[in-house]
């Protein structure tokens, strides 16, 4: 019998994993289980893996080890991407027992009518070009703000990466139950819905419709104030969709764009789907409409094919663009995909060197984008969670800031005044109305 037993969950990577461990995690309420922390004793571990770069894969590593080791008789599961593209790797980690792909992670129940310990780790990966169920996912974390799988998988294959091998092709559910899904959200609470997926741009691919219908659909959505656009190709990020988060009463100006290359000649290489002329127009057009938006874009540092004057040419394209934080990633190989025939490589340290770079860059253009807000008001929205006598919360565009906790405030919108920027990089701020959220002890 399951009634009673306990399991932990761990999840590395992206927010479209946590969305889908929450929903994992529902399932297994469902069954009867008790869910614990991972740091405690647990009948069974779950851990939703990563496999986007190298360094991904060696977390998920020794993630798996050290959770082993807390718990020797437990019964492990791993899911993940990195559980489909090498599921032989992981089975052969003493103490792994289950491994699931794409498919069957949604269908843990099916593998766990008993919690015995095998001797070797037993697989189901699954033929990825097969997979055409979209299995709707939500995570609520502390229910102020909820990420909603809208899509899923990527038809794209650009020459570095293997999610497409880890997910399958494009698809979702359809707009009216996607809707269904939001309003399940609204009704826990959650103030604010971060739209995430693979390629979100995506949307529509399998059911005949598009991801502006989508949007559009959305905002009439009651109970919820605040919709976030998570990354979005900027070939799919029409002027249509920009235009309509300008005018929007709740799409926020908040857009998050993969550029990976500043040089067209990379950009070839890795197939990417625009050039950076594309890319800027985006950006341009965005602050036209709404010059305060924030804009995080993510850049791959020492990819095959990256020349020294290739990247130069990239870091003053990003230097000049109007962007406001940068996430970069050292190139990491990954078996299996295209790039691996490009000859020309770059040396570690070059590597190193060009993400240090870029990341100096990021460091200056968001302290400059925060500081350019100081002295004004915002609406920020609270998030439920006290630090040291502290909680936090993001504006509309995506400042982070700060505040003595208050537990009115908890999963509320306020107006703030934003003063300066702190040590740990977060703007302090305090209320601009402090009688309607007398301060209540807990």
């Amino acid at each position: 019998m399951l009634q009673g037993k306990k399991v932990a969950f761990y999840t590395l990577g992206c927010k479209l994993n946590f969305s889908e461990t929450s929903t994992i995690g529902r399932s297994f309420k469902e069954m009867g289980f008790e869910t614990v922390k991972t740091t405690e004793k647990a009948d069974i571990y779950v851990i939703n893996t990563c496999s986007v770069t190298d360094q991904a894969d060696k977390k998920c590593r020794q993630a798996i080890k050290k959770i082993i080791k807390t718990n020797p008789n437990a019964f492990v599961v791993v899911i993940g991407c990195y559980a489909q593209l090498k599921p032989q790797e992981i089975s052969q980690i003493p103490g792994v027992d289950l491994v699931l792909g794409t498919n069957e992670k949604f269908n843990i129940h099916k593998y766990i009518d008993h919690l015995e310990k095998k001797g070797t780790g037993e697989m189901h990966p699954c033929e990825v070009e097969s997979v055409k169920d979209f299995q709707a996912s939500y995570s609520m974390g502390d229910r102020t703000r909820c990420f909603l799988k809208i899509q899923d998988g990527c038809n794209y294959f650009c020459t570095y990466c293997t999610i497409p091998f880890a997910r399958g092709g494009s698809r979702n559910m359809s707009i009216a139950d996607t809707i269904l899904e939001a309003e399940k959200v609204a009704v826990q609470g959650a103030k604010e819905i971060i739209l995430t997926g693979v390629n979100i741009g995506d949307f529509g691919q399998s059911t005949n419709e598009t991801f502006y219908d989508l949007i559009q659909a959305l905002e009439k959505v009651n109970g919820i104030e605040r919709y976030r656009i998570s990354s979005i190709e900027p070939n799919l990020l029409s002027n249509e969709i920009i235009e309509f988060v300008a005018q929007s009463k709740k799409f926020v100006n908040h857009f998050h764009i993969p550029l990976q290359a500043g040089s067209n000649h990379v950009l070839k290489l890795m197939k990417r789907r625009y050039n950076r002329e594309l890319f800027a127009q985006r950006i341009t057009k965005i602050k036209e409409l709404t010059p305060d938006a924030f804009i995080g874009v993510d850049v791959i540092a020492g990819s095959r094919g990256e020349r020294e004057e290739d990247f130069i040419d990239a870091y003053n394209f990003i230097n000049e663009i109007p962007i406001s934080q940068l996430h970069v990633f050292p190139y990491s190989e990954r078996q299996g995909t295209k790039a691996l025939e490009i000859k020309e490589t770059v040396s570690p340290e070059d590597k190193k060197k060009r993400a240090k770079m870029l990341q100096i860059l990021s460091e200056k253009k968001l302290r400059a984008f925060y500081q350019s807000f100081l002295g004004s008001n915002a609406k920020v929205l609270f998030e439920d969670h006290n630090s040291n006598g502290m909680m936090y919360g993001f504006t509309e565009n995506y400042i982070k800031v700060e505040i003595e906790y208050n537990q009115n405030l908890s999963n509320r919108i306020a107006e703030v005044h934003l003063l300066e920027i702190n040590d740990n990089g977060n703007v302090k701020v305090k209320l601009i109305d402090e009688k309607s959220f007398k301060f209540r002890l807990a």
